[in-house]
């Protein structure tokens, strides 16, 4: 049967419009990290990287390369962990923003049968097949988030910082407070298919009990 994880793994994947608490085990990603506006053409370029790697070992059975353990699924969404850089924290606090400051680590969850030698095998088949400059980039490692608030976000990107000041009354209510400024998001849609405010994401800091 099929991996689908929209019906299996909901507690990570399909959170409700509120905060909630969450403990997310250790996942393996295909990652690759970046400075920039996410609205400039290379932005897509680092995602476009990150899919044809996932798609690779999706569909490794059809090049006789399927690795031990391997089962039919759907491919994961893409997430990012979105930071700023030291200038752009220096202009937040001064009351400016620019989105080129912007710090970000992209990502795919691959399955578990995914070990580094098959990812490495896959980085070096797409390389051939598809080669692109920021393929020398990537990196493949398991990634432990921890005890995290997160909720499903509406709307537009724009618009985050409502969810997250939600998500921030929310932890200090439960007694957690942020671990870092640093933050998750799932993206459940496509931002060039679908409208601004019919845009799903799943908003994720991580969070410690408060001292």
């Amino acid at each position: 049967m099929k991996h689908e994880w929209r019906k299996a793994e909901k507690q990570y994947y399909l959170p409700k419009n509120k905060p909630e608490l969450v403990e997310i085990p250790p996942f393996k990603f295909f990652t690759i990290s970046g400075k920039g506006n996410p609205n400039d053409d290379l932005f897509a370029e680092y995602i476009g990287v990150l899919y044809s790697l996932a798609y690779a070992v999706k569909m490794s059975p059809k090049k006789g390369l399927a690795p031990d353990g391997y089962f039919d699924y759907t491919v994961y969404p893409l997430e990012g962990v979105w930071d700023l850089s030291q200038e752009a924290k220096q202009k937040a606090e001064s009351g400016t923003f620019d989105k080129n400051d912007l710090v970000f680590k992209l990502m795919i969850r691959q399955p578990a049968f995914v070990t580094d030698d098959f990812a490495m095998q896959m980085l070096e088949q797409v390389k051939v097949k598809k080669p692109h400059p920021l393929l020398d980039e990537v990196s493949f490692e398991e990634i432990n988030d921890g005890l995290n608030v997160q909720m499903l976000h509406l709307g537009s990107y724009d618009d985050e910082p409502e969810s997250f000041r939600l998500m921030d009354e929310f932890a200090k209510q439960e007694g957690y407070e942020r671990v870092l400024k640093a933050h998750r998001e799932i993206y459940l849609n496509d931002a060039r298919k679908v409208s601004a405010d019919k845009l799903k994401t799943i908003l994720r800091f991580e969070v410690r009990k408060a001292e």
